[in-house]
């Protein structure tokens, strides 16, 4: 039974239907003005003689009553809430999905480099594309190194193996076993630590090592730094990094 703590109940009208929320759930309903106490505490008990595995059940609640409009009310804003969330994750995603990305037809991130791209084989450079550029990207720069030489299980430097600058905006990709005469033009090559500009592959001595592929977007054409080493274009490529990516290969000699 439903108990009114005070007369005002009786100014609700017979032919109103409300509803009684308990946790978030229809106790009840009832269009007796007796049993509905709007804005009020109200004592609902529930005597659950019938079942012989339940005695008296007993909830005392504070709650507003709400009619059938205001439940629709309140429904319509929890589904335009969940819409809303709905759009920002999916915006987020999007976000996400839009990270500069670096890949190679030559080789899976985190897998073996083919032996024609290291000192075992050809030695040539495998060929390397990119995607989602963040807008006002005005150059690229890449870097491979190896941050595991001389031995994986006790690295003690990181041995350069490429370094290039000043990679168009335009371009995308470049090709498997470039050569110095077919960079894109405006590119500029850095010393890698042979002491030469150009590509050296992978040459482990001991162990498997990982080889970072980095590209850089910057929002900067940087001057002729003179074959710079890797440290010193990093240096001057500091401040104007838009975005990075990185593919990492594998080897070790057999």
């Amino acid at each position: 039974m439903c108990i009114c703590t005070d007369e005002s109940a009786g100014s609700v009208a017979a032919n109103d239907e409300w509803f009684l929320p308990v946790s978030g759930h229809a106790l009840a309903s009832s269009k007796n003005p007796c049993d509905i106490h709007l804005k009020h505490v109200l004592l609902v008990e529930l005597n659950l003689w019938q079942n012989p595995a339940l005695k008296s059940c007993q909830i005392l609640f504070e709650k507003t009553y709400y009619s059938k409009g205001e439940i629709m009310k309140r429904w319509f804003f929890i589904i335009l809430q969940l819409v809303l969330f709905c759009i920002i994750i999916s915006a987020n995603a999007e976000e996400v999905d839009r990270i500069m990305q670096l890949t190679s037809p030559s080789f899976e991130n985190q897998k073996r480099i083919a032996k024609k791209f290291t000192c075992d084989g050809e030695n040539i450079s495998p060929a390397l594309e990119w995607s989602a550029v963040p807008e006002g990207t005005k150059s690229f720069a890449l870097i491979v190194d190896d941050p595991d030489a001389p031995d994986p299980a006790n690295p003690r430097m990181t041995w350069v193996h490429w370094v290039l600058y000043n990679i168009p905006a335009t371009v995308s990709s470049l090709p498997e076993s470039v050569k110095d005469k077919d960079l894109p033009k405006g590119t500029l090559q850095g010393l890698n630590d042979w002491k030469k500009t150009g590509y050296g592959g992978p040459c482990p001595p001991i162990g498997k090592h990982r080889y970072f592929h980095k590209l850089y977007a910057l929002d900067i054409v940087l001057p002729d730094l003179k074959r710079p080493t890797k440290a010193k274009l990093e240096k001057a490529m500091d401040g104007h990094v838009l975005s990075k990516a990185e593919l990492i290969g594998l080897y070790q000699r057999q």
